[in-house]
């Protein structure tokens, strides 16, 4: 056996050019570097197109690289899609494979192994590339901010508005056993237009909304009218009136798109009968009777993960898909005029790439810069959803994903994890996604559908196994909260240093608490924040709007081990270091290529004419513009 690390490594441009996704039509150069003296007879590309049967190619001598001997092959990347590859070697004695590892690194196997992926997309597709260059600020419509308090009288019966702001909300089931989600604070769009100064003060230049339309629960993911604001919230002219002053701002406003089901109790399914239409579920002549898939009419029917009161629908069928995409005043077209810029799509994992294409589609003949973002939680480049693969990235679906591996990785790293592993969750996507949407993805610590971020960081193992009553009462305090509030500011460092629009889940830059749903989705605490954590939160978002490296520059991992993390962000103007040391002791840093250094938080420089060294001290983050 020979050494395997320069056999061939697929991030190397010695290796494979260009680097990572690949445009269509476009030639790609594969290299690999066996010694000599390893006696090779030939070398093939074993190359299998997703789905298809492996091709087999030969790769030509291409002359000497020192000891080692160069093997080429030059082809057009080819219709948009996922390419898996590995090589095979002979030598006078053995056949064998170089396979994938980590790192991109080849390692000589026996049998064929893990294959390298290569992603090739449609290069005429352009991203709303927009998105990617600024703060994103997620609201959870009912919790942020409220002008008054709702009456319980106007709305429907069914719901409970809490007076006290800062009330818990309700987390136990009622005597059938059910959470309903049916109490409500009241945040609206007039209490957003009242804090555009606070998110100004963010420099925040997207708002992305969680659903704004009627439906029966507090959360409404449980849509009751697609074209109507929930009343609580206010109405279309308060939507249309915040799209513009936000506009005036610099502010975009992206909304959440739930199209794989909608609510039991809404206008077209109509299980309550609380609308004056004629619903699925009252009479199979309903206009709205083809998107569902009764399997017994009226009480048995595909709905999401079985839960009753969000009925599936046919995202396919003619006549929702003019309802919601194609028709000339449809839900995508409708608010879009109105003053969005663009979609999250909820669960994206579950609609059909056929009705992503055509919702892209509709959406870009409105705006043509609009924005189209999907919930995908794993790498989406090559998502399997149903048996089947998924074309996000591949041209005309989606502009960005929710970044959940960032999140993720960010969480395992400053609880534990090493940094190499770190490193490698953000290279695997680096790699794999065309470099306009990793510089395009929805940077998330916390959502409304994971703990808060702080909680998240500082809870205790125990704790997750503790009884809901604890979860609902119980706050970080004292040491354990400064040490969860030191990790919050690391991970938002690491955040807002990637590629990508850092997104700020409402309240988490004011030290929100909060386990699983729904106490993640307490109420903004307004005049009770935390000030030291609000400030830093400002500044950081400064620093992030004012330094072009952080918003386009390329990304380059310098160290990581263990716990000590360095990687910089470089542009043509200038580069930036970042510097994490989430371990109990300093550490010293030689840093190569830099006489200056200038700490983006607190100004001091640092300068050394013939190597600077610089302190990581124990569970820190710096940033550093370098000289």
């Amino acid at each position: 056996m020979y050494e395997v690390s320069s056999i061939f490594c697929s991030r190397k441009i010695a290796c494979k050019s260009p680097y990572g996704a690949v445009p269509s039509g476009e030639t790609v150069r594969l290299n690999i570097y066996p010694l000599r003296s390893a006696g090779i007879l030939s070398a093939e590309l074993l190359l299998t197109p997703d789905g298809s049967q492996a091709q087999t190619l030969p790769l030509h001598w291409n002359g000497y690289k020192g000891a080692r001997d160069r093997y080429s092959i030059e082809l057009p990347a080819g219709a948009p899609g996922l390419f898996w590859y590995c090589f095979c070697i002979h030598t006078e004695k053995e056949t064998y494979y170089i396979c994938r590892s980590s790192g991109g690194e080849g390692t000589v196997q026996d049998q064929p192994g893990s294959l390298f992926q290569m992603t090739v997309f449609d290069g005429n597709y352009a991203v709303a590339g927009w998105f990617g260059r600024g703060i994103t600020y997620n609201i959870f419509p009912d919790r942020f901010c409220r002008t008054e308090i709702p009456p319980e009288t106007g709305y429907r019966s069914e719901r409970h508005v809490h007076h006290n702001w800062s009330d818990t909300p309700v987390y136990q089931p009622n005597a059938q056993g059910e959470i309903l989600n049916n109490d409500f604070f009241g945040g609206s769009l007039k209490g957003v237009l009242s804090k555009l100064d606070y998110l100004e003060s963010l420099h925040v230049q997207t708002i992305y909304f969680n659903p704004i339309f009627e439906a029966f629960s507090n959360h409404r993911y449980d849509t009751g009218d697609y074209q109507c604001i929930d009343p609580m919230m206010g109405t279309e002219e308060d939507f249309c009136t915040l799209c513009r002053e936000a506009g005036k701002r610099g502010m975009r406003v992206i909304l959440d798109g739930v199209f794989s089901h909608n609510g039991y109790d809404s206008r077209y399914f109509n299980a309550r009968g609380h609308y004056d239409s004629v619903g699925a579920y009252q009479s199979k002549e309903s206009p709205y009777f083809d998107w569902y898939d009764f399997s017994r009419w009226p009480d048995q029917y595909s709905s999401w993960w079985g839960i009753y009161t969000l009925p599936q629908v046919n995202e396919m069928n003619p006549k929702y898909l003019d309802y919601i995409i194609t028709g000339a005043d449809s839900v995508i077209r409708h608010w879009l005029k109105a003053g969005a810029s663009g979609w999250r799509l909820d669960v994206a994992d579950e609609l059909p790439d056929a009705f992503i294409a055509k919702l892209n589609q509709a959406a870009r003949e409105v705006k043509p810069d609009a924005l189209v973002v999907g919930e995908v939680w794993e790498d989406a480049s090559n998502k399997i959803s149903y048996d089947v693969r998924r074309r996000y990235f591949q041209g005309g679906e989606l502009d960005s994903v929710m970044n959940y591996p960032l999140r993720d990785g960010i969480m395992a790293y400053l609880t534990g994890s090493p940094a190499e592993d770190f490193a490698e969750k953000i290279e695997c996507l680096r790699e794999n996604y065309p470099r306009a949407m990793f510089y395009n993805l929805m940077n998330i610590i916390g959502t409304h559908d994971t703990p808060r971020a702080i909680t998240a960081l500082g809870a205790r193992p125990d704790d997750w196994g503790a009884s809901r009553d604890f979860r609902a009462n119980h706050r970080l305090e004292g040491e354990a909260l400064a040490h969860a509030k030191q990790l919050l500011k690391i991970a938002a460092i690491l955040q807002f240093t990637m590629p990508g629009s850092p997104t700020i889940y409402y309240g988490d830059e004011a030290g929100q608490q909060g386990y699983e749903d729904p106490f993640n989705r307490r109420t903004y605490p307004w005049g009770e924040e935390d000030t030291e954590l609000l400030s830093f939160y400002r500044t950081l978002c400064t620093v992030r709007s004012q330094n072009p490296a952080l918003i386009d520059g390329e990304l380059e991992f310098l160290e990581a081990k263990g716990a000590v993390l360095l990687y910089q962000r470089a542009s043509e103007e200038e580069r930036v270091l970042v510097t994490v040391n989430r371990g109990s002791e300093p550490v010293s840093y030689a840093l190569e290529g830099a006489q200056e250094a200038r700490d983006l938080f607190t100004g001091d420089g640092y300068a050394d004419a013939e190597e600077l060294v610089l302190e990581l001290p124990p569970n820190s983050a710096q940033l550093y513009q370098l000289h």
